[in-house]
């Protein structure tokens, strides 16, 4: 516990969540040139009244409005399924007792050859799902105990103390760490590990720094998907479909979970993404995110029936300008326009 206390004690304590209270983004003095449009026409999905739209490609761009106004129908309903897209929507992943970042995300496999090409034996050894699992606990690291109707006893196994791995997989090392090791390593720690010297293994390090971008740098690379939260979970996917191939990419409310701190660091993600050539299409009710986009497409007027218009398109600076729009009003208040 770091604080409890008023919000304005709060603002005073240093914390970082008090340094962050009053962020405010501000409106981006300059705004990229499109390399393209995206034609959109006539989309008549749930609520959108045969909306047309062009949007820029090789730019930023927010799709705003309150809820049920038809950003995700437009967006998904007419872009989603197009050639060259990658769309990264808020349907939860799934993952097993057994699942972990490392798995999911593809991360194990780089590690463990790393693993078998430094001790010279076979890369199944480096996983516990396969031929280097404790075979106490079948490489779960816990033995389960049914009882019944009462809910299930888990208890620490004995014979490899959690680790999960047979004592001889133990042995060999990488780095100077074993495999339970570095899988006990958070996601930061283990950026720099596999970094340089004899740990260095480039294509695990890039899954590392994707993860990091999207503010995972605490997670360990072993731990359960079951213990994480909705929102890492979110941005777990997100960082594992960051490395697809494709031209456009979609995010469906990317803040959603995260810190007040950590919005800067996904902002310079969404910036990184655009300036290595990709498109990148944000649908959000953060301001932050409004702030720093190149274009906005705001739909409206209000929601369901009442909305599913283009209502604005064009830079927030205009939108703040205009304060046409309800999405332009808050915004100007929260830039101090």
């Amino acid at each position: 516990m770091v604080f409890e206390g008023t919000v304005e004690g709060l603002r005073a304590s240093g914390t970082l969540t008090g340094r962050h209270l009053d962020d405010r983004a501000t409106l981006k003095p300059s705004v990229r040139t499109p390399t393209g449009a995206l034609e959109v026409r006539g989309a008549a999905t749930h609520n959108l009244q045969g909306v047309d739209v062009d949007i820029p490609l090789g730019v930023l761009v927010t799709v705003t409005g309150v809820a049920g106004s038809g950003k995700s129908s437009l967006i998904h309903g007419s872009v989603a399924g197009r050639e060259g897209v990658v769309a990264i929507d808020q349907t939860p992943i799934r993952g097993s007792r057994r699942s972990n970042p490392a798995t999911y995300t593809g991360l194990l496999e780089p590690v463990r050859k790393a693993f078998a090409k430094a001790n010279g034996v076979k890369p199944a050894l480096f996983s516990a799902n396969s031929e280097g699992a404790c075979p106490a606990c079948n490489g779960a690291g816990v033995i389960y105990t049914e009882l019944g109707f009462m809910d299930t006893v888990s208890t620490v196994c004995e014979e490899c103390e959690g680790k999960r791995f047979q004592a001889a997989v133990l042995e060999y090392r990488l780095g100077g760490r074993d495999i339970s090791e570095v899988l006990a390593m958070p996601v930061s720690e283990a950026l720099e590990f596999f970094a340089a010297g004899e740990a260095r293994t480039p294509a695990a390090h890039a899954i590392l720094d994707r993860l990091a971008d999207v503010g995972l740098g605490y997670l360990s690379l072993g731990q359960p998907l079951t213990t994480l939260s909705g929102g890492e979970r979110q941005r777990l996917k997100l960082a594992t479909r960051m490395g697809e191939k494709g031209g456009v990419y979609i995010l469906d409310e990317p803040t959603s979970g995260l810190h007040l701190a950590d919005v800067e660091q996904l902002l310079g993600l969404l910036d990184r993404l655009v300036d290595s050539g990709k498109s990148v299409i944000v649908i959000e009710h953060h301001q932050a995110v409004m702030a720093h986009a190149d274009w906005v497409i705001d739909l409206g007027p209000g929601a369901g029936h009442d909305g599913g218009r283009i209502v604005f398109e064009g830079t927030p600076a205009d939108l703040v300008a205009s304060r046409s729009t309800l999405t332009g009003q808050h915004l100007a208040e929260y830039v101090g326009a």
